[in-house]
């Protein structure tokens, strides 16, 4: 942070006096000022102020008071900010994207420290998880959207930075307790076997602050308690669209060729694709979310200042769930679709005339844990008015696993094998499943398939930095400094599988009343084609722990119905990074003042990647399109990577007049590949399809994204708090992480399709899409040959197993690894506007932000390609009335639609996320000096989240939760 900023921000929670303010020079504070603001207008006039007072292009946000946050929620919060969008978990703020760079390329720092990372819901990124961190102890976000040779790099959208309350900020004695009841609505829609019991929960929270000894001595220790039962339900095509396929090709998945049974057929030159399923799931969720730091100050000397701090974060996640699916087998089928030249279905029906086929119906029952500590220390040292010396050194981490004894996440799959035709109706925004033939009494729900996970992601942070600051001359400063930071980060995981799709045990096994009947219209009452008539409106809810106990006695395997208690695949990795830097300030006293900053960074990185790889032994095929893979012992595999970089930056700002400036910056920075992307050795993923196997491979030889940033800027600070700004933004990209595929033989496993015996099957009488007539065939006719198990016949058709033989084909295997691919560039416009009505009390902050490249998603393109994903445009609408009583405050937030992934569960398939806006209401009752009241509504108007692929038509997801509502006080003391 540079002085003219810490400046400006020393008294954030303080009283704010709002008058035009003179811009400090480097090492001055801003003289104070004359007019007395508090609350939420304090807060905006000292995010003006960072904006106006620092060194390139900076934006932020300040807290109204010691303990009061403008949001409950940092993303919320950053949202508000020009050019940041974020991604929402569970209903709350997630990860941010920052001008069109996705939330791997942002670096978020606590206190001007890196942070490490951890979400298992996305082993191996980097993106920091805003979710873990409660609102109370932040005194100020700091958005830099231009590069410093002085910060740490990895932030090519933005280094945001988390600043806590210091005793030293604000001398004296200030302390404050808050209370919250939190109403979340979503957990009323939700199925009895999910639901919380509560949908009100608590919030609790305190902080602080004193100095004592002529405030030589400073203590501050803050902590918060947060509960939220929730819940969200999802209507998916969730393993992801198979093709997409040329209207005149003739292959597994495709259409049958001529027009019977088909309207509007793709033309030869079209493309078209088909859902691999469909399937609808119900979510309940719990989460603790646990805050407390503490701070330690001592000024043994006025010309010395130590710190002392650690900071400590729990999220405890409990999520359980039940759904609908039906899978598509691509035998025949009829369809009516869109029009070319990329073709959706609008109906698409897979006919099954021995309806017995499965109607699924899983349930799951997991726990995550996440933790976050920190411990650092800082020393301040001027020696002399014109010399400072800065030593900060801490060590962090940040670890997530299960919580709970069935793992990090499972599924417990059951099915009622009755299922006739069946079509997917996807011709409005909700997707219509119907389903003939049912008959939950002749065919009796059983538990079939199950997978239980147990994940583990921990990152680890040192680093050590040693600043100074040189006043060589009146108006000028010379900055160096020298930095050391190792990061390690593992990622483990293991699976217990079981891969008995067609039937683990009996449906007698199970008594009638461990399931529920539950109809599926009435949870997507938001989303428009829910109520179809044509919906398949019923199925069945249960107790997991209740029916795994019964699979497990009724198996007499239950080994299987609990997570492993070791990892299969281990992922580590360590990267040692020492920097150096040197940065010249100059103020310019010229007609029109001129401030400069230029410097330099370089850096150099070495990577040592270390993974525990599963080796695979066969191939058995169970099912009818399942052939999971034997594993046998795994084995580590290390790898090595080194870069070195030279990051030049400057920065000057002129005066045009006393309340215009324009800016200009210039820098490059990087930013790292995600872990999963530099693991070493090839992980194969447990399932094959007669089509091949997936797996993923990581290079640690990937050498990060680096950026060249343009950045020109106006503002025009035209009253007491009121500003205008217009910027321009240009970010030039090269060595961009692209995902790619290869098709291998990894391990050389041989595949029992298109071996002797289905080829047999083939040439008597059986289609080749047909896999329940050649599995029958080869049964019946080969019960003893080579690799051949018969089980027990079910529903008509012979159950059991066929492994690959040494003469059968070789599989192959899709293998998703990363290059260093495409150069790619983006470029943008931000517009902010903050008013204040006089002394009505009324006033609007409002922004829009444009981004645009021209690297975009080709939808009628076969194949993987390289985009730039999370580019979208932004806005916010803020209006706010406060007095000395009240205070209220209206927020409008949209996001454009987005590319969020080139991949689905598929295969190379684009997800866009369609464009969002959600109302926020937040209103505030000051009883007296000490004790006020808060009220607020988060997405108030109760919108939904969609996701399509090539086409809106083609689904990918949309889901609905709720609106939530908090009711709170606060005390001063």
């Amino acid at each position: 942070m540079t002085l003219a900023v810490a400046s400006a921000c020393a008294a954030a929670a303080a009283p704010v006096f709002a008058q035009e303010a003179p811009v400090a020079k480097a090492g001055e504070d801003v003289p104070v000022q004359s007019v007395v603001v508090t609350g939420l207008r304090a807060s905006l006039f000292s995010s003006m102020n960072l904006k106006r007072n620092s060194d390139g292009i900076v934006d932020g946000i300040v807290a109204e008071d010691i303990g009061k946050f403008p949001d409950t929620n940092l993303a919320e919060s950053l949202q508000r900010i020009s050019g940041v969008s974020i991604d929402r978990s569970i209903g709350e703020g997630s990860k941010i994207t920052v001008r069109g760079v996705g939330p791997d390329f942002n670096l978020v720092l606590l206190n001007g420290r890196q942070m490490p990372t951890s979400n298992l819901g996305d082993l191996n990124g980097r993106a920091f998880d805003f979710a873990n961190l409660a609102s109370e102890a932040i005194s100020q976000l700091q958005v830099y959207k231009t590069s410093r040779a002085e910060s740490p790099t990895g932030g090519i959208g933005a280094t945001i930075n988390v600043m806590t309350a210091r005793p030293f900020d604000r001398p004296g004695l200030h302390s404050s307790v808050g209370v919250k009841g939190v109403y979340d609505s979503s957990n009323d829609n939700l199925p009895g076997d999910i639901k919380a019991s509560n949908s009100l929960t608590p919030e609790l929270s305190g902080i602080y602050s004193n100095t004592f000894d002529n405030n030589k001595f400073g203590v501050a220790v803050s902590g918060s308690y947060q509960e939220r039962n929730l819940g969200y339900n999802t209507a998916a095509v969730s393993n992801g669209w198979k093709g997409p396929f040329r209207g005149d090709e003739n292959n597994w998945g495709t259409i049958p060729q001529g027009n019977t049974g088909i309207t509007n057929r793709p033309g030869p030159t079209d493309l078209y694709s088909v859902p691999q399923n469909l399937n609808y799931n119900f979510n309940g969720v719990k989460r603790q979310r646990t805050n407390a730091q503490l701070t330690l100050q001592y000024k043994p000397v006025d010309t010395l200042v130590t710190t002392l701090d650690y900071t400590y974060s729990e999220n405890k996640i409990q999520t359980k769930r039940n759904d609908l699916s039906a899978w598509f087998n691509f035998g025949p089928s009829t369809s009516s679709w869109t029009k070319g030249p990329v073709s959706s279905p609008l109906v698409y029906t897979e006919q099954i005339p021995a309806g017995n086929s499965d109607i699924a119906m899983g349930a799951a029952d997991f726990a995550t844990k996440t933790q976050n500590k920190s411990v650092g220390f800082n020393a301040i040292w001027k020696p002399t008015k014109d010399l400072r010396f800065e030593l900060d050194t801490h060590r962090s981490t940040a670890t997530s696993g299960a919580d709970s004894p069935f793992g990090s996440s499972n599924v417990l799959g059951t099915s009622s094998f009755s299922r006739g035709d069946t079509s997917a109706d996807f011709s409005k925004d909700f997707p219509v499943l119907s389903i003939s033939g049912a008959d939950f009494v002749k065919a009796g729900q059983q538990v079939t398939g199950s997978n239980f996970t147990n994940s583990y992601m921990r990152g680890e942070v040192e680093q050590t930095q040693v600043k100074g600051a040189w006043k060589v001359l009146e108006a000028s400063e010379l900055k160096f400094g020298l930095g050391d930071t190792k990061v390690d980060n593992r990622s483990a995981f293991s699976n217990n599988q079981r891969d008995t799709w067609g039937g683990a045990t009996k449906a007698s096994d199970y008594p009638s009343n461990v399931f529920h009947k539950e109809s599926v219209s009435q949870y997507f009452d938001q989303i428009s084609g829910h109520n179809n008539p044509a919906l398949f409106n019923q199925f069945y809810t249960f107790n997991f722990d209740q029916v795994r106990k019964l699979a497990a006695a009724a198996s007499g395997l239950p080994n299987l119905y609990l997570p492993k208690n070791t990892f299969d695949n281990d992922s580590r990795t360590e990267e040692k990074t020492k920097a150096g830097y040197i940065q010249f300030n100059t103020d310019w006293d010229t007609r029109f003042p001129i401030r400069t900053s230029i410097g330099g960074r370089y850096e150099t990185t070495d990577v040592v990647s270390t993974a525990l790889v599963p080796a695979a032994v066969d191939i058995r095929w169970v099912s009818q399109n399942e052939l999971p893979i034997t594993f046998g012992d795994p084995t580590f595999t290390t790898l090595t990577g080194k870069y070195h970089h030279f990051l030049p930056s400057f920065d000057s700002d002129i005066e045009l007049t006393s309340s215009q400036k324009a800016r200009f910056s210039y820098g490059e920075t990087i930013g790292r590949p995600r872990y999963d992307q530099i693991q070493g050795g090839t992980t194969l993923n447990s399932l094959v399809r007669t089509d091949g196997g997936t797996g993923n491979a990581g290079n640690p030889a990937l050498k990060p994204v680096k950026s060249k940033n343009f950045d020109l800027s106006y503002e025009w600070y035209y009253g007491q708090q009121n500003f205008f700004s217009l910027g321009y933004f240009k970010k030039n990209l090269e060595n961009y992480a692209g995902q790619s595929q290869v098709v291998g033989t990894p391990f050389n496993l041989h595949t029992p399709v298109g071996g002797a015996l289905w080829n047999e099957a083939l040439a008597n009488g059986c289609a080749g899409a047909d896999t329940t007539c050649i599995r029958n065939y080869i049964f019946r006719n080969h019960p003893t040959a080579p690799g051949v198990t018969r089980g027990p016949d079910a529903n008509g058709n012979a159950t059991g197993t066929i492994v690959g033989q040494p003469n059968d084909p070789i599989a192959n295997f899709r293998i998703t690894s990363f290059s260093n691919q495409k150069k790619a560039s983006l470029n943008g416009l931000e517009v902010n506007l903050q008013h204040m009505f006089g002394n009505s009390g009324f006033g609007v902050s409002t922004n829009y932000t444009y981004v645009h490249s021209n690297l975009k998603y080709d939808n009628a393109k076969l194949g993987e390609q390289f985009a730039l994903v999370g580019l979208s445009n932004s806005s916010n609408v803020v209006g706010i009335y406060e007095d000395k009583k009240w205070t209220a405050r209206l927020a409008y937030n949209w996001r454009g639609e987005f590319l969020a992934s080139t991949f689905d569960g598929a295969g190379p398939n684009p997800q866009y996320v369609e464009a969002y806006g959600q109302v926020d209401v937040s209103v505030g009752y000051n009883f007296n000096e000490k004790l006020s009241f808060q009220l607020e509504a988060i997405n108030l108007t109760n919108e939904i989240q969609r996701v399509h692929s090539r086409t809106k038509q083609q689904l990918e997801s949309v889901t609905q939760s709720g609106p939530r509502y908090m009711i709170g006080a606060r005390y001063k003391f």
